[in-house]
């Protein structure tokens, strides 16, 4: 399974707008697709960072899926009022796990990070066997997905939970649990966001 994000920052107020464009236009038609397994969208309201992620059932339908999703992104930047720092990254879906489905409300706190390529899948077993297990016992737990990119060793996790209250539980929990990936993974972590999930369409199987 393969994933594409595009981040792009643009002005808070025009959010809404733009969520509403991702779920009745995009959404639709991106779906569409050959190979597409869903769509989702977190935002911060504050900052008016936002990610939207598709998924895809192999490389080659992410691919071929390119040209028709540039205007869409293009048109989102307009809409959302964005400048032209975006960013767009391909990623293998290496790890996703459900408790149970994110509803209305729920959060998500994602952590990027960068590892030694060349110990990828040593590095993803360390993450299953260590973190996971203490992941998905946080108050709250929805879900928690990890994408990487074997080329330069980026990774970028995200733990879903059910509300904001549950987020701020779990701030100090999910702190250490970083630490503890940097010491016993020896990876960087380049930054960490809590943001809404405004969106939950994928359908991306189990791989645990």
């Amino acid at each position: 399974m393969y994933a594409r994000s595009t981040t792009i920052r643009g002005n808070p107020g025009s959010l809404d707008d733009a969520i509403a464009y991702v779920r009745d236009e995009v959404w639709p038609a991106v779906q569409d697709m050959d190979g597409c397994t869903g769509l989702s969208m977190m935002c911060d309201r504050e900052t008016g960072r936002c990610i939207v992620t598709s998924a895809w059932a192999d490389r080659e339908a992410m691919q071929a899926s390119a040209e028709r999703v540039h205007p869409m992104r293009r048109h989102l930047v307009d809409r959302f009022g964005a400048d032209d720092d975006l960013e767009v990254r391909e990623w293998e879906v290496a790890v996703l796990h459900r408790g149970h489905p994110a509803g209305d409300g729920a959060c998500a706190r994602v952590t990027w990070s960068r590892g030694d390529p060349g110990r990828a899948d040593q590095l993803l077993d360390m993450y299953r066997t260590s973190l996971l297990p203490r992941i998905q016992e946080m108050p709250g737990f929805c879900s928690c997905s990890l994408l990487i990119d074997r080329e330069d060793g980026r990774a970028v996790g995200t733990v879903v939970l059910d509300g904001r209250d549950h987020l701020e539980q779990t701030r100090e929990q999910a702190r250490l649990l970083r630490e503890e990936g940097v010491r016993i993974m020896g990876i960087d972590v380049l930054d960490v966001a809590e943001m809404d999930l405004v969106l939950a369409h994928l359908r991306v199987p189990e791989t645990v």
